[in-house]
């Protein structure tokens, strides 16, 4: 008897299909993309069967098509995501979600004392380790570990 495959989460015609996320980030996705307030459909699977990641979450977004800061948030979030891009219900297009080497104004510096945290500067962070990430601000030094990013 062949197994029948079919899809946990329904199809996208024309978006953007984001795939492998450690299913305990959904959430985090969810929030940093601010897919709560989108207009598009929006369809997502939690808890989905994975080789890779044992448990794994699919967002699904109807005729939307992640920017370079979205996908560089992602990656932070989520650094082993899949981004695949649809039209007419086809992938033509399949990214692969990478630490930037360079990462401004979308994570907060986790030192108190740090400028970013008291005037009205842009943060700047380097990644100075992506598996796990690791960032080090560009004014204050301090290193901030995966579980500390906090997405502004």
């Amino acid at each position: 008897m062949t197994a029948k495959k079919e899809l946990q989460v329904s199809a996208v015609e024309n978006g953007t299909v984001i795939d492998h996320i450690p299913a305990n980030k959904l959430f985090d996705v969810i929030n940093i993309l601010g897919i709560q307030n989108s207009e598009n459909t929006v369809t997502f699977g939690y808890n989905l069967n994975s080789g890779k990641l044992g448990k794994k979450a699919i967002i699904k977004i109807s005729d939307k098509f992640l920017c370079d800061e979205e996908i560089n948030k992602l990656a932070l979030v989520a650094p082993s995501a899949k981004i695949n891009i649809i039209k007419d219900f086809e992938v033509v297009e399949k990214k692969t979600v990478q630490v930037p080497s360079h990462v401004e104004g979308i994570v907060k510096c986790v030192n108190p004392k740090c400028i970013t945290n008291h005037q009205r500067v842009r943060t700047k962070f380097d990644v100075v380790g992506s598996s796990p990430i690791v960032l080090k601000c560009h004014y204050c030094e301090k290193l901030t570990d995966q579980e500390h990013i906090v997405i502004i």
